[in-house]
């Protein structure tokens, strides 16, 4: 018997070098035999399965879209109208309420939840508020506010006159005429008077200058706002009494032509301005320290006004006035110091529209 095993188990066990035994014929003794279970069918497809064919969307998901894109096409139209006030009114509000409450109702739908995603995006990028937005900073810039205006409104822009200002007053003062003969006359006199007590030679700085007045109503009058050619002298006017000489000749000439005694305003002793104020315009407190003396007249009650300015860069103590002189310069082409003359005046009338003026203010009866 041990003969019989010993002989099965070198049997078992010759030439294998090393390696595990093979089992024996029919397996070990209690051994299970296992096998490989089929593999699971993938749950993306079985739910794809389980859900069905994908259903449409429902109407209402539709209706939600094209409602959203249809206001927003109204939103437009009335933009490019020009109707500010339009988009603003209750009309185009009650609508978009009514659009959010569709675009809602397509949301909690399942099937119109996909099309209600994308009207809410259209809602929210074109309504009344963006559109109505756009459309305000467009009549803005253009001034174009004629759909807001009612026909008294746009009656009274086209009053002829001032707001304020009796009509008749425009038409007993000097013209816009006699305003530029008057200054002409008076810089050429003053031009020829310095020029001969102190050598002084001249530069003429930019051009006359129109412009309509408003005429508080929202529109333009007929009168105008008057800015002679200014006049500079080439060479600086420095030193104290040199500006008070140069003044006091500047005075007898305005005189001479109807304007009151030349009036300083950067004199604390006489403009009656705080000296903080004074020091903060005119460089200084001290007329002997300043960079720049301002003196005016008018000949009230004509319209024209008078200017004569002295600019001293020798006043200058940290360079500042110098550099804003010469931004100045570099945009007028005027010097940048020494004297500079200039007329205004303001709300005068064309001769060559004085009878147009008269008749339009037949429509204005109790207008002033």
């Amino acid at each position: 018997m041990v003969m019989d095993h010993e002989k099965q188990r070198s049997r078992y066990i010759a030439g294998t070098e090393g390696a595990p035994p093979v089992p024996p014929p029919g397996g070990y003794r209690g051994a299970r035999r296992q096998t490989t279970p089929a593999p699971a069918a993938p749950a993306v497809a079985t739910a794809a399965l389980a859900a069905g064919p994908r259903k449409p969307a429902n109407v209402l998901g539709w209706v939600a879209l094209a409602a959203a894109v249809l206001f927003a096409l109204v939103l437009f139209g009335v933009f490019f109208a020009g109707g500010t006030d339009t988009l603003y009114g209750i009309t185009m509000l009650a609508l978009q309420l009514v659009v959010v409450a569709t675009v809602i109702a397509a949301l909690l739908s399942p099937r119109g939840r996909r099309l209600g995603a994308i009207a809410l995006i259209v809602t929210i990028l074109f309504n009344v508020a963006t559109v109505g937005g756009m459309s305000a900073l467009q009549t803005s810039a253009s001034g174009n506010y004629e759909g807001a205006k009612t026909a008294e409104q746009k009656h009274a822009e086209a009053y002829p006159g001032i707001k304020g200002e009796d009509p008749q007053e425009a038409l007993s003062q000097q013209s816009l005429e006699e305003v530029r003969a008057q200054s002409d006359a008076l810089f050429a006199d003053i031009r020829a008077r310095l020029t001969a007590e102190f050598g002084y030679t001249w530069t003429e700085v930019g051009d006359e200058d129109l412009r309509p007045e408003r005429n508080g109503y929202g529109g333009e009058s007929m009168l105008i706002e008057y800015t002679s050619t200014a006049w500079a002298t080439n060479e600086p006017v420095q030193g104290y009494d040199r500006k008070l000489e140069v003044m006091a000749a500047i005075s007898e000439e305005v005189v001479a032509h109807g304007l009151w005694d030349l009036y300083s305003f950067n004199d604390p002793t006489n403009s009656g301005i705080d000296p903080s104020m004074i020091a903060k315009l005119y460089g200084s407190d001290d007329p002997r320290t300043q960079t720049t003396w301002e003196y005016y007249t008018e000949n009230f009650p004509d319209p024209m006004r008078f200017y004569a300015n002295i600019y001293d860069l020798s006043n200058d103590r940290d360079g500042g006035f110098r550099t804003a002189r010469e931004a100045q310069s570099a945009r007028t082409g005027e010097p940048i110091e020494g004297l500079q003359l200039v007329a205004v005046a303001s709300g005068v009338l064309s001769e060559a529209d004085r009878a147009e003026f008269e008749e339009r203010l037949q429509d204005y009866p109790g207008f002033e």
